[in-house]
């Protein structure tokens, strides 16, 4: 009997080993020229995937790939506007007719407006950009996929969101809310592909330092580099958690369902003492959209962390993941 649990037991650890493994994995990454999405690429080709890396910018995809090819990756880049059905369609066909499948596809592409809404009365178009990128667009990444995945009984998809959402952070009401929707999309689809393997991953990841943030300002936070974020995309591939928050998400999550009226205060006091950028009040040129990454604050330099600070961080995200549903 030992030596059958044994048996078994080396089998299932197999198994989980090889879930685990990205090695040879055909891993779609939208939004990836750039950022946190090329970041990712070349972290998840260091694991041994095959990246499949979509972007509008070709010259910018093309020099992402040709880096992961030097150092050894395997990499493929298709120029894909995911606003556009055609578009997604015809790269997507490609993609398959090429690689054959896709194992797992990370919705990466978004764009990103901070303004308030007593600003944006006259600016629907906000909404509805931030809408077609960070909720259309990645719909339609998904149900392109689909089908071919639950033909092969498995597949893994990984939803960047934002803490945002969790924290409802003013001025981003339209980006926000682009976001919330991709949630609930993901957390249907999810109960409904169960059967057939297919899991998700949603990031709700917190602000991260790209090149497009100069628009938004400082507003008064720390930030994470792209390098962070891919490291967090590696492990949502590799682990396939449901979900993964930052502290700050997760404690508002709880301020709403328990004190939601302090919430309010609370991020009533932060909108009134982070003020709109410049470009939001059009005291600039007008506010470029921060296509494929989030909109985020500049660079601040960063203090070295004491021992005993980070012993304690890891303690708390150990102890944080005994609580069901939270994965820091």
């Amino acid at each position: 009997m030992t030596d059958t649990s044994v048996g078994n037991e080396s089998g299932y650890l197999a198994r989980r080993r090889a879930r685990r493994d990205l090695t040879g994995k055909h891993i779609v990454i939208t939004g990836a020229s750039s950022g946190i999405g090329r970041s990712a690429a070349i972290a998840v080709a260091d694991k041994g995937a095959v990246v499949i890396l979509l972007a509008r910018r070709a010259d910018e995809l093309s020099t992402v790939v040709d880096e992961i090819t030097a150092a050894g990756g395997r990499a493929f880049g298709y120029p894909c506007d995911v606003t556009d059905q055609d578009s997604v369609d015809k790269t997507l066909a490609t993609i398959l007719d090429v690689h054959g499948h896709v194992d797992m596809l990370v919705n990466n592409a978004g764009r990103s407006i901070r303004r308030a809404v007593h600003r944006s009365t006259d600016r629907m178009h906000d909404f509805e950009r931030t809408m077609a990128v960070n909720y259309f667009g990645a719909v339609r990444m998904t149900l392109g996929l689909l089908p071919q995945m639950r033909e092969r009984n498995d597949g893994h998809i990984v939803n960047i969101s934002s803490a945002g959402v969790q924290v409802a952070t003013p001025r981003f009401a339209a980006y926000l809310a682009s976001k919330a929707a991709l949630d609930k999309f993901a957390e249907v689809t999810a109960a409904e592909m169960r059967s057939s393997n297919i899991t998700f991953t949603t990031i709700h990841m917190p602000l991260v330092r790209t090149p497009m943030i100069a628009p938004s300002g400082d507003q008064g936070t720390g930030t994470q580099s792209p390098e962070w974020a891919a490291a967090t995309i590696v492990r949502a591939l590799t682990d396939r958690p449901r979900q993964i928050d930052v502290p700050i998400g997760t404690l508002a999550e709880y301020g709403q369902l328990f004190a939601p009226g302090i919430k309010e205060r609370v991020l009533h006091r932060y909108y009134r003492a982070i003020p709109d950028s410049a470009a939001a009040k059009g005291e600039a040129a007008p506010e470029p959209d921060t296509d494929d990454e989030d909109a985020l604050p500049p660079p601040r330099r960063r203090r070295p962390v004491p021992p005993a600070v980070r012993v304690t961080g890891t303690a708390l995200r150990r102890a944080a993941r005994l609580v069901p549903g939270t994965h820091w």
